[in-house]
C-alpha cells in the first residue's frame, strides 16, 4: 500500500466530514496550527513574494494561519482528501479569490516531486507527516529539502511521539480517556471508533514518529539548523533550513 493511499484511507468518511471536531479532542491542534502561521510570519522579508508550499491543508486550519501572517506570501496548497479539499475551498475561498493560494488535489510525494528544485521559500505542514509510512515519510523529507531555495525554511507542526516509551504510553492512554470523555459527551461514538482506529495507526510500528530518530532523519537527509522550538506533550513544531 502506498503512502498516499494510507492518507486517504484516514481521513475519508466521517473523520474528514467533522474534522473541526479535532479541536475538542485535541485543543493542541489549532495553537499548533497558530504557531507554524506565526514562525512563517517571522521569517524574514523577500524583495519578493514569499513562496510557499503547505503538504496536507485539509480543511485549511493553518492555511489561514499562513496566509493571515503574511501578506507577501503567495502559497501552494495540497492535500490527497477530496472530502477535506472541498472544506478549504469554501473556508479560503477570500484568499482563492484574491490570488494568493492555489489548491491542489495531491499525494505530499507527488505534489513535491512535480516542483522543480529550490522553487520555495518555505514549506509548512501541520499534523500531516506522522499520518505517513516511515519509507514515504523520508522521501517526502528529502523532497522538501530539494524543493526549498538554498537558505530555505521547514516548518512542521506535528505529532512527534515521546521518545520515552513508558512516557508516552501513558499520554496515549490520557488521549484515548479524552476521546471517550468528549465524544460520549457529543453522543459520537460513530466518530470515536474513527479517531481511535486512527490512532492506532498512528502509533503502529511503520508509523510512529518518535522525535529524536525523525530529528536525526532530517539531519542525515541534510538539513541544518534542525530544531524543536516548541513542545507540549506529543505536539511540538520543528523547524530546519536548506543549508546555503
Amino acid at each position: 500500500m502506498s503512502g498516499h493511499e494510507q492518507v486517504e484511507q484516514l481521513f475519508a468518511g466521517l473523520i474528514g466530514e467533522h474534522y473541526e471536531l479535532l479541536k475538542v479532542i485535541c485543543p493542541a491542534a489549532p495553537d499548533m496550527s497558530r504557531r507554524v502561521g506565526a514562525r512563517v510570519a517571522a521569517w524574514p522579508a523577500q524583495p519578493a513574494p514569499l513562496a510557499g508550499l503547505e503538504l496536507g491543508c485539509g480543511t485549511g486550519i493553518t492555511s489561514v494561519a499562513l496566509l493571515s501572517g503574511r501578506e507577501d506570501l503567495r502559497l501552494l496548497s495540497v492535500d490527497s482528501e477530496p472530502t477535506m479539499l472541498n472544506q478549504a475551498r469554501s473556508n479560503l475561498a477570500h484568499w482563492l479569490e484574491q490570488g494568493r493560494l492555489s489548491l491542489a488535489e495531491q499525494d505530499a510525494l507527488g505534489a513535491l516531486r512535480a516542483q522543480p528544485e529550490s522553487s520555495f521559500d518555505v514549506v509548512a505542514s501541520a499534523y500531516t507527516l506522522h499520518n505517513f509510512f516511515d519509507s514515504y515519510r523520508l522521501d517526502v523529507l528529502r523532497e522538501v529539502l530539494r524543493v526549498l531555495k538554498p537558505g530555505g525554511l521547514f516548518v512542521n507542526g506535528d505529532r512527534y511521539a515521546l521518545d520515552d516509551v513508558r512516557e508516552h504510553c501513558r499520554s496515549v492512554q490520557g488521549e484515548i480517556q479524552d476521546y471517550f470523555r468528549e465524544f460520549g459527551r457529543l453522543g459520537r461514538y460513530d466518530l470515536l471508533e474513527q479517531w481511535i482506529v486512527h490512532l492506532h495507526s498512528d502509533e503502529s510500528p511503520d508509523h510512529i514518529m518518535r522525535l529524536a530518530p525523525a530529528l536525526d532523519a532530517m539531519r542525515s537527509l541534510g538539513f541544518a539548523d534542525v530544531a524543536v522550538e516548541y513542545r507540549v506533550g506529543v505536539n511540538a513544531l520543528v523547524t530546519a533550513v536548506r543549508p546555503c
